[in-house]
């Protein structure tokens, strides 16, 4: 089974901290995973939440509670593509809970969703407890900083027969809330500085001469041309104002905050993924628990507060063996982070600025997704032969709940809409249009 699933990740053998996962989830009730962002925690507590679920189980068998929409939403998809047969159902905050209530009278095996929503629907007793048997605790100590402890404690108060305990954090914490049930936890701490996600970073600073620092970072950007790039910020505020800055600029981007709605935040992390925008401007919510994949610049426009947040915004580079540049911006009152170990380098900027190219992707928008029975092979199907394309000229494709969106090469994607506006999806017309 575990061959077959990782044949479907297209990945050869699982790493040290996964195995060492599973292998403990054979023997102990509790256990403490302590792993770096992007190292593979989700396969290694999805692969023993596997090994205990049955077949001719009744209702919910395992819960996993998550600190955002994002991660939910990603490890429902992690789930779904390991084709277990087992269902899965994913449940947040923004999502339609009239959905969701539809989807909980035939409750899936494994749940997974935020606290607020979960509790939501134990207190208005949309699904039963009595046999879920796997807790499993996701980004606990992000979940904890969210202000998600009195609804966890609600929630595991209400779990009577859970066996087996995850909790999994990219921090160290000294002391676990007694809510969490776990009691003499195993602990498996893979938090060294060894690790994968740092093994190939390079920090290096710049600093402006004066309190602005806006076209300092414009500069920067300009320098790094179309190299995917996460501008991290402590405020909502911050990204707003970069991202009026950069649309003056005339150079695309996305913007991800806990301010914005759903749709707004899903759509700009797709756009990121398929290479139509190679910026994106985000508070520390996307710091952790994001699939955001091939990251070579992560830019610290406002300084991290801490060691730990410096940590998890540059676990989003240099990942999996790969290469990548963490870059902090000082004003001329900035002093680099005490907790920097080494003296980073001086990065030096060219005389004149020179605007990165257009992306080669762009992002197409269709009106229809799972919820109206339409899949990846449908979309793929429309696009490659009502819209005309050779198939390298299609990206990235992603099916949401009522929705679907496609990278199409930037130079076909006009044609491509003209060609679209009259066709039908499984027997349906349905809107189809550039994402702007």
């Amino acid at each position: 089974m575990v061959k077959k699933i990782l044949e479907n990740f297209k990945i050869a053998s699982l790493n040290k901290m996964q195995l060492a996962a599973i292998e403990t989830a054979k023997k102990s009730a509790d256990i403490v995973l302590l792993s770096p962002t992007g190292s593979g925690k989700t396969l290694a507590f999805l692969l023993p939440v596997l090994t205990n679920l049955k077949s001719d189980g009744i209702g919910v068998q395992a819960l996993i509670l998550v600190p955002s929409r994002e991660l939910a939403m990603q490890i429902e998809q992690v789930f779904k593509q390991m084709n277990t047969g087992f269902k899965v159902n994913c449940f947040y905050g923004g999502h339609a809970t009239k959905t969701e209530r539809n989807n909980l009278s035939h409750p899936a095996a494994v749940v997974v969703g935020t606290p607020g929503r979960i509790a939501f629907h134990l207190r208005n007793d949309h699904f039963e407890t009595d046999n879920i048997h796997t807790l499993i605790l996701d980004e606990f100590d992000k979940a904890l900083e969210f202000g998600f402890a009195a609804e966890m404690s609600f929630i595991i108060s209400q779990l009577k027969k859970v066996k087996q305990r995850i909790l999994t954090s990219a921090t160290n914490m000294s002391e676990l809330p007694g809510f969490t049930g776990i009691k003499n936890p195993v602990k498996l701490n893979f938090l060294n500085s060894e690790s994968p996600t740092t093994a190939g970073l390079k920090v290096k600073y710049l600093k402006a001469a004066d309190a602005d620092k806006l076209q300092l970072l414009f500069a920067l950007v300009c320098k790094l041309q179309n190299k995917p790039t996460l501008i991290f910020c402590n405020h909502r505020e911050a990204v707003e104002r970069i991202g009026v800055l950069l649309l003056d600029k005339g150079l695309a981007h996305g913007i991800f905050h806990g301010g914005l709605e759903q749709e707004d935040r899903e759509r700009a992390l797709i756009k990121f993924r398929n290479g139509s925008h190679r910026v994106l401007i985000t508070t520390d919510l996307a710091s952790r628990g994001l699939d955001i994949p091939e990251i070579e610049a992560v830019i610290h426009y406002q300084l991290p507060g801490t060691s730990d947040i410096f940590t998890h915004r540059n676990g989003r580079t240099a990942r999996m063996n790969a290469k990548g540049t963490s870059y902090l911006l000082l004003a001329a009152y900035d002093h680099l982070p005490p907790f920097l170990t080494e003296q980073p380098e001086l990065e030096t900027l060219p005389e004149k600025t020179i605007l990165p190219g257009k992306a080669p992707w762009r992002t197409l928008f269709i009106g229809a997704g799972k919820k109206e029975k339409i899949n990846k092979m449908d979309v793929v199907g429309l696009i490659l032969q009502k819209g005309k394309l050779a198939r390298e000229e299609l990206g990235l494709v992603e099916v949401l709940d009522h929705a679907a969106y496609a990278a199409v090469h930037s130079g076909k994607i006009e044609k491509v809409v003209s060609l679209l506006k009259d066709e039908k999806i499984k027997n349906k017309k349905v809107k189809i249009e550039i994402s702007w």
